[in-house]
């Protein structure tokens, strides 16, 4: 399986790892059963996301989109954010083997998962703002 020079960077140096003690949103994706477990962290000030960290649990591919997903996001607005896909987040990595493509997908859902959140806490119903949240295909 070859990687390119963008994932092995991320996977040997990821960006942003870690927690945020008084995050504003926290999503998590992923189950044991597939071994990927993805959880994000998010900071928003005045609608811009100004810091997000994660820690994940999975193969190299998983930390790779882990880190680039969150490098993409930083200094966004919420709704720049949301607009970032599984796609972009491969595309910023050079590419993904067919049978990693699944990391890109939780990446993506777990930066949405943990905007839901941050939308739960306004008090703001996330489900039209941020659609629904699915789970893993490699999972089922």
């Amino acid at each position: 399986m070859l990687y390119s020079e963008k994932v092995m960077d991320h996977f040997a140096n990821p960006r942003n790892v870690g927690e945020i003690s008084d995050a504003d949103g926290i999503g998590e994706v992923g189950n044991a059963k597939c071994g990927d477990i993805m959880k994000m962290y998010i900071k928003v000030e005045n609608g811009i996301i100004s810091d997000c960290k994660f820690k994940t649990f999975g193969c190299g591919a998983a930390i790779a989109t882990s880190s680039a997903a969150t490098d993409m996001i930083i200094g966004k607005t919420i709704d720049e954010a949301l607009k970032l896909t599984n796609k972009k987040v491969v595309e910023a990595l050079d590419g993904l083997p067919p049978q990693k493509l699944h990391c890109s997908v939780l990446a993506e859902q777990a930066m949405k998962s943990a905007i839901a959140d941050y939308y739960k806490r306004q008090g703001v119903d996330p489900l039209p703002l941020v659609g629904e949240i699915g789970e893993c295909a490699a999972c089922h």
